[in-house]
C-alpha cells in the first residue's frame, strides 16, 4: 500500500490536483538554476526539480549526507551544522530550509532566516509545520527534536507569501519520539483511525487548505528578494 500512495504521490496530476511540496517547489523554482539545500536531508524533494542545475546540500547528519549523496541528488555536498556555513551574497538563485526551522532554537532560526535572505538572489523557500508541534530524536539523530514552531502570522510578519500543505491540521499530529523512519510513511502523522479514511480525508482537503494555510498543517512560504 505504501509503495502504491508513493508512486501516486509523486505523479505531477496528483500533485496538481491535491497541491503537494513538490509541486510547490517546481512552481517556485522554475526560475531558477542555482540552489542551496539547508539541512538537505537523505531524500531531499529538490530531486524532483529536474530544471535545477546546480545544487549545494548542507547537512550535520552524516547518514542523511551519504544517503542524498549516493542518489546524487545535489551536485556539491558539505557536511556542517547549517549555522556554521557562510557564503558570499547572492551566490544562489534560491535558498531552501525546507523542514528545517522547527529544528532550530528560535533565535538562530532568524539569524539563518536572516543569512538566507543575503545569499539568495531571487527568493528564500522555507516549509514548516504551522506552529509548534512535538517531536524527539529518532532514526538515531539528535536534531531531528523539533526546537521551535513557526506559524503563518510569524512567517507573513516575516515578508513570506505561504500556502497551506498536508490539509486539515486537525487531522494530523507528530509523535514525541519521531512520526517514522520511513520518510515515505504518507500515514505515519495521521491522528485518527482508520488511518486510510482519515489520510484519504486529509488528502481530499488539501485542494482548499492550499489557499488556506491557517487551518494547514504545513506551511509553504515564499520570500522574493527586492
Amino acid at each position: 500500500m505504501e509503495t502504491l500512495i508513493n508512486k501516486i504521490y509523486h505523479t505531477r496530476f496528483f500533485s496538481c490536483l491535491f497541491p503537494t511540496t513538490i509541486f510547490c517547489l517546481r512552481k517556485n523554482l522554475r526560475d531558477c538554476e542555482s540552489v542551496l539545500d539547508l539541512g538537505c536531508g537523505s531524500s531531499s524533494p529538490l530531486q524532483f526539480c529536474k530544471n535545477i542545475k546546480h545544487g549545494t546540500g548542507v547537512e550535520i547528519f552524516k547518514p542523511y549526507l551519504e544517503a542524498s549523496r549516493e542518489k546524487k541528488i545535489h551536485a556539491e555536498y558539505i557536511e556542517s551544522k547549517i549555522e556554521d556555513v557562510n557564503f558570499p551574497e547572492k551566490s544562489f538563485d534560491a535558498v531552501l530550509m525546507i523542514e528545517l526551522l522547527e529544528h532550530l532554537p528560535e533565535e538562530t532560526g532568524h539569524k539563518m532566516l536572516e543569512k538566507a535572505g543575503k545569499w539568495a538572489r531571487k527568493k528564500v523557500i522555507v516549509s514548516t509545520p504551522n506552529g509548534f508541534l512535538p517531536q524527539g530524536a529518532y532514526d538515531g539523530n539528535p536534531f531531528q527534536k523539533h526546537l521551535s514552531g513557526w506559524s503563518l502570522k510569524r512567517m507573513e510578519s516575516l515578508g513570506f507569501r505561504c500556502r497551506g500543505l498536508s490539509g486539515l491540521k486537525f487531522l494530523r499530529q507528530t509523535n514525541p519520539a519521531g512520526i517514522s523512519s520511513n520518510q515515505n510513511d504518507f500515514m505515519a502523522s495521521i491522528r485518527l483511525r482508520p488511518k486510510f479514511f482519515w489520510f484519504v480525508a486529509a488528502t481530499l482537503s488539501q485542494t482548499a487548505i492550499y489557499y488556506f494555510p491557517k487551518h494547514a498543517f504545513e506551511i509553504f512560504c515564499v520570500k522574493k528578494i527586492k
